[in-house]
């Protein structure tokens, strides 16, 4: 079997990117045949360095790096990004069985999908966000700081304020993207990956314009195999990831002094400055893989994951559990499916005094221990790992139907589509 991956970057900057590289080197080494398209060119990750993985690069920009008109052009309608994944997908020695997308905001654009629908093997998105359905990819209001209610593309949700700080023409582009988006995949077959269960429920209302067929996978769960970590020991909260209110970074700051814990942080974003500066608060910046599990393993009594906007299935809390860190989720999060409340961690409302009250509890060493070590338990007895993901995508190919033979081919452009 011939599967192409189509991802943006070959480089791990966030969970989408990672589930990609994750995807591609297990399913090569379950003996499939992958090409990996990237969009950007840049850093690789070793994960493709495979021989089962042949890697092609489009040489494209990040379109919003562009600025102005010219980024919300591209945004909109990337004519450029289109002819050139057409040329990739002609140059492949062999047909492929499936292509499997993952990424398409930050350079793609709507353009590719005529391309992708029209190739004649089946096309699968896997849905990390909420792009496919909604102009802001995570169907968060936040001028009100929660999650939205509107209807995409409705005349609510034109009238709502898209992103705070946004330059206007981005703003108007994304709205623009989503109607080419609507535009160029209605009644053209489409199967996508759910990773949590919360995103097939609430996606399966927003894609009702769309000719879907939904199907579930866990994300990957790659880690080092080695003794659990021993959390009560633990002297702080830690969160990881971009420093945002809709994150809920500064949830964890206020209940984490409200419990008398300190708050570690590693990661980076706009509230980075306002945490530093409030006392009991340590803010230490990216770091690499390695260097962030080592630092988790010997600081951190619990992973917090108070995100206000309906994530989907953020990793570190997935790796955190099979690390033996008990974690503190959000009810909004397809994270909190995977937290034992009360066994393996808590799961909470997105609030200061929930938030509190389970990080107090985990003062106690005995208790953050316990938690620590039944996630490790029940992470070996039902592991998500690399190879369970790939025998449930290559499960997922192998069912899936083959186009209809007068399926239109990728040179084609569709009959009505925006200027490039």
């Amino acid at each position: 079997m011939h599967v192409v991956i189509l991802a943006e970057f070959a480089a791990a900057s966030g969970g989408a990117e990672k589930v990609a590289l994750e995807s591609a080197r297990g399913l090569a080494e379950a003996g499939l045949a992958v090409s990996f398209i990237q969009a950007i060119a840049g850093p690789v990750d070793p994960l493709l360095d495979h021989p089962g993985i042949r890697r092609i690069v489009l040489g494209l920009s990040d379109i919003w790096s562009l600025g102005g008109v010219r980024a919300a052009a591209a945004g909109i309608w990337h004519a450029d990004a289109a002819r050139r994944l057409a040329a990739a997908l002609d140059g492949l020695p062999t047909r492929p069985d499936c292509i499997h997308l993952h990424q398409w905001t930050r350079t793609l654009s709507p353009a590719i999908f005529p391309v992708l629908s029209g190739a004649g093997v089946p096309l699968v998105v896997t849905l990390h966000d909420y792009a496919l359905a909604c102009p802001n990819g995570v169907y968060y209001r936040f001028d009100q700081a929660e999650p939205c209610g509107l209807a995409p593309l409705s005349a609510a949700c034109l009238a709502a304020p898209l992103r705070p700080a946004q330059p206007r023409p981005q703003a108007r582009a994304r709205v623009a993207r989503a109607a080419a988006l609507r535009q160029v995949t209605r009644r053209r077959p489409l199967h996508v990956v759910h990773v949590c269960d919360a995103s097939r429920r609430r996606l399966g209302d927003l894609l009702g314009g769309y000719a879907v067929t939904h199907h579930r996978v866990d994300n990957p769960v790659r880690v080092a195999d080695r003794p659990p970590a021993e959390p009560g020991r633990g002297d702080a909260v830690a969160y990881v990831g971009r420093l945002t209110r809709e994150k809920g970074a500064d949830l964890v700051a206020d209940a984490a002094r409200a419990a008398g814990l300190p708050a570690l942080f590693i990661g980076a974003g706009p509230l980075e400055a306002e945490l530093r500066a409030r006392d009991g608060v340590t803010v230490i910046g990216w770091q690499s893989p390695e260097r962030v599990w080592e630092i988790l393993r010997s600081r951190a009594r619990a992973l917090a994951a108070p995100s206000r906007w309906y994530e989907t299935g953020p990793l570190t809390v997935y790796e955190a559990l099979a690390a033996g860190i008990p974690v503190v989720a959000s009810d909004r999060s397809g994270a909190a499916e995977k937290v034992r409340h009360g066994r393996t961690g808590f799961v909470v409302v997105p609030e200061v005094g929930p938030l509190a009250a389970a990080f107090t509890a985990l003062r106690d060493d005995a208790l953050a221990a316990a938690l620590g070590a039944e996630a490790y338990r029940m992470s070996r007895d039902a592991p998500s790992d690399l190879e369970v993901h790939a025998t449930a995508l290559r499960a997922l190919y192998a069912a899936l139907p083959v186009p209809a033979a007068g399926a239109m081919q990728h040179r084609e452009r569709p009959a009505v589509s925006p200027r490039s």
